[in-house]
C-alpha cells in the first residue's frame, strides 16, 4: 500500500498534508530530467516492499509462476523438473488449466483453501483448521476491508469502534475512516519494546463507549509497525478481554515467519485460543489475515492474502463467501500455494531454495540489529529493538522551531521532518502520524528488509540530515 497521507477524522480542518511517495517521484522525475540534487537517486524504505528496495524476488516462486502463465514452458528442459511438476500441478486445478480463467469459487480455488488449511494445521502443531474457513481475497488489507464492513451500523444508529493499537500498521486509520468506523486508540507501551497492556485496553474501552460502540478489537502480531512479538500470556490476557467484553477479534499476523528476536517465538491467536478451553475455543469470533506481500517472500504486487474466519456466526459468515468483490485473480492464489509449500529436500530447487530465503533471514535480522544500534548512538532519536517484521520505528525528537513551523505550515511535524528528509537528502521514510501516533512523541518508519549497502546509506543520509538540523535550530 502506499504511504498516502490520510485524512484522519479526528483532525479534520486542517490542511492536508505532503504526500511523501508522490513527492519522492517527483524529484525522481526532476533527477531524470537533469535536475541537480545533492544526491544521484532517492531511496524509498517508507513502506514494506522489499523488491522495491532492492532485494530480489525468489527464484522458485517466480519459475513457477512464469511456466503457469507460459505453459509453453513445461517444455523447457533448462528448468528445474520440480518447477515445471509444479506448475503442472497448480495449472491442473485451474479452470481451462489456465491462470486466465476465473477462480472456481469466490472464496478461492477450493485445493488452494484445503492446501492454507493444512498449512495452518501444520503451524500450529495439530490444531485443526478447516478450508470451509478460508476466504481468498486481494490481499489481507482488501479482506479487512471486508471485515470492516460488515461493522458499519446502519445510518442513524451508535457509530461502531474497533479497539486499534497506537501505533498501528499505516492503512488501518485510513480503512476505518473510510468504512465509517470509528477508532478506539488503546496505547502501546513504548518504553517496554510496545507491548500490549491490559489495563490500557480497559482504559480505552471505557472512555470510548461514551460516543460510540466498540465491536472489536484489532492485534498486530507481530507488530506493525513495532516488531513487537507477544507471548503466550499475554495473547490469552487479549483473548480473555475480548471474550468478556464480546469484541471480535481482528488477528493481523502477517509477519509470522519473520520472527528474529532473540528466544522469541511466533504464536498465532488461533493456537493459544484453541488451548483455553471450550469457554473460549467455541465462542470467541476470530478472524486472522495472512499475506504474500511481508516478510521473505515480498510479493506485494501480487496482491494475495487470506483470512481464517473462526466462531463466525453462519450468517455473516456467508455474506463474506458471497461477496463478488471477493472473486480473486488466480496467480496471487497459485503464489500463495507455492509459500506455503515450498520446495522438499527431495526437490532439485531445494538447495537454491533454501539458500535465498537463508540470505533473506540473516539480511533481515542482521539490518535490524545494525540499524537499531546506529540510530541508537544518534542524538535525537532512540529505537526499540525490533523482535520480528520488515520496520523500525525509531523516536525523533525534534528542535522547537521544527515543532513551530509544522505548526505554522498547518501539517504533522513528523511528517514536515519526513518531508525535508526527503528533499534534502533523497530518503523517504514513512511519519508516524500515518501510524496512528498523534501524541507529544514523534516517530518515523523505515524498512530494514533492503541490501545492506542500500540500508548503510539510509543511514548515513538520514544521520547527517538529524544533525544538521539540531545544529540549526540549537
Amino acid at each position: 500500500m502506499s504511504t498516502m497521507q490520510h485524512v484522519n477524522p479526528r483532525v479534520r480542518g486542517i490542511r492536508a498534508p505532503v504526500n511523501l511517495q508522490d513527492l519522492a517521484a517527483h524529484i525522481s522525475e526532476q533527477i531524470a530530467q537533469g535536475v541537480k540534487k545533492p544526491f544521484k537517486r532517492v531511496i524509498d524504505v517508507s513502506s514494506g516492499d522489499p523488491h522495491k528496495a532492492g532485494m530480489p524476488p525468489i527464484s522458485f516462486i517466480r519459475q513457477v509462476l512464469a511456466v503457469c502463465v507460459y505453459p509453453e514452458l513445461l517444455k523447457e528442459k533448462s528448468l528445474p523438473l520440480d518447477v515445471r511438476q509444479r506448475a503442472q500441478q497448480l495449472l491442473d486445478i485451474c479452470g481451462g488449466g489456465s491462470v486466465g480463467s476465473y477462480s472456481t469459487s469466490f472464496c478461492g480455488i477450493p485445493e488452494i483453501q484445503k492446501s492454507i488449511s493444512e498449512f495452518i494445521t501444520r503451524r500450529d502443531g495439530g490444531v485443526p483448521s478447516h478450508p470451509e474457513d478460508i476466504i481468498f481475497s486481494c490481499g489481507s488489507q482488501m479482506s479487512l476491508s471486508l471485515v470492516l464492513r460488515l461493522f458499519a451500523s446502519v445510518e442513524g444508529k451508535t457509530q461502531t469502534g474497533v479497539l486499534t493499537p497506537m501505533p498501528c500498521p499505516h492503512t488501518l486509520p485510513m480503512l476505518l475512516d473510510m468504512t465509517g468506523l470509528t477508532l478506539v486508540p488503546y496505547r502501546l507501551l513504548e518504553e517496554q519494546g510496545w507491548a500490549v497492556d491490559l489495563g490500557e485496553l480497559h482504559r480505552a474501552l471505557e472512555a470510548a463507549r461514551v460516543h460510540c460502540e466498540p465491536k472489536a478489537i484489532y492485534i498486530s502480531n507481530p507488530g506493525n509497525p513495532t516488531g513487537h512479538v507477544q507471548d503466550r500470556k499475554t495473547i490469552e490476557k487479549v483473548i480473555q478481554f475480548a471474550a468478556t467484553n464480546c469484541l471480535i477479534l481482528l488477528a493481523e499476523e502477517v509477519y509470522q515467519d519473520s520472527v528474529y528476536g532473540q528466544d522469541k517465538e511466533f504464536i498465532s491467536y488461533k493456537k493459544v485460543l484453541s488451548e483455553m478451553g471450550k469457554t473460549y475455543a467455541d465462542t470467541v469470533e476470530l478472524v486472522s489475515f495472512h499475506s504474500l506481500s511481508t516478510a521473505y517472500i515480498g510479493e506485494c504486487g501480487l496482491r494475495g492474502g487470506y483470512m481464517e474466519v473462526i466462531n463466525m456466526d453462519p450468517a455473516v459468515k456467508r455474506i463474506l463467501t458471497i461477496l463478488p468483490s471477493l472473486s480473486s485473480p488466480v496467480l496471487p492464489q497459485l503464489a500463495m500455494e507455492i509459500m506455503i509449500n515450498p520446495p522438499t529436500p527431495e526437490d532439485s530447487s531445494y538447495n537454491t531454495y533454501t539458500q535465498e530465503i537463508h540470505h533473506i533471514e540473516d539480511t533481515l535480522s542482521q539490518n535490524a540489529k545494525r540499524a537499531c544500534e546506529f540510530l541508537n548512538r544518534v542524538e535525537g532519536i532512540s529505537c526499540q529493538p525490533p523482535m520480528a517484521g520488515v520496520f523500525l520505528y525509531p523516536r525523533v525528537h525534534l528542535p522547537p522551531h521544527m515543532l513551530a513551523e509544522a505548526k505554522r505550515l498547518g501539517v504533522k511535524a513528523d511528517v514536515l521532518y519526513c518531508q525535508r528528509l526527503l528533499e534534502e537528502e533523497g530518503v523517504c521514510l514513512g511519519a508516524g502520524y500515518e501510524n496512528g501516533q498523534e501524541d507529544k512523541n514523534y516517530h518515523i518508519r523505515l524498512c530494514i528488509l533492503a541490501p545492506p549497502s542500500t540500508l548503510e546509506e539510509v543511514l548515513t543520509r538520514l544521520c547527517s540530515f538529524h544533525l544538521q538540523l539540531l545544529d540549526k535550530f540549537f
